[in-house]
């Protein structure tokens, strides 16, 4: 079992979630973040007062898989998220120690489904 943990571009989430339902991936959880990385922010001015803006606003993706889908689901967040511009974001794979799901008890693959 692993854990795919993926920062986007807010505006490509729509273009993510269907290669992820075209990859018959339709489990996810997704939350606003702040983050930078090789943008590195811009700079804005407020009222003659320049400031930094060093977090951007992006989008975190978790999806946890068997193994058999681990693969397809990382394509699939490439292909949806792809610009080839600086700030596409990244992927993380974590192993999954457990997993269980509340309503049934099951543990393990059958719990991630």
């Amino acid at each position: 079992m692993k854990l795919v943990i993926a920062y986007i571009q807010p505006h490509k989430l729509q273009d993510v979630k269907k290669a992820l339902y075209k990859a018959e991936v339709h489990k996810m959880s997704v939350t606003n973040a702040l983050g930078c990385g090789e943008q590195r922010g811009y700079e804005e001015s407020y009222r003659g007062v320049k400031y930094e803006v060093n977090l951007l606003k992006k989008v975190r993706i978790e999806i946890a898989v068997n193994e058999d889908f681990m693969q397809k689901t990382i394509d699939a967040i490439v292909e949806g998220a792809h610009s080839g511009t600086i700030g596409d974001g990244k992927i993380f794979v974590l192993d999954l120690v457990e997993c269980v799901r509340i309503r049934t008890g099951d543990k393990g693959r059958a719990a991630i489904g």
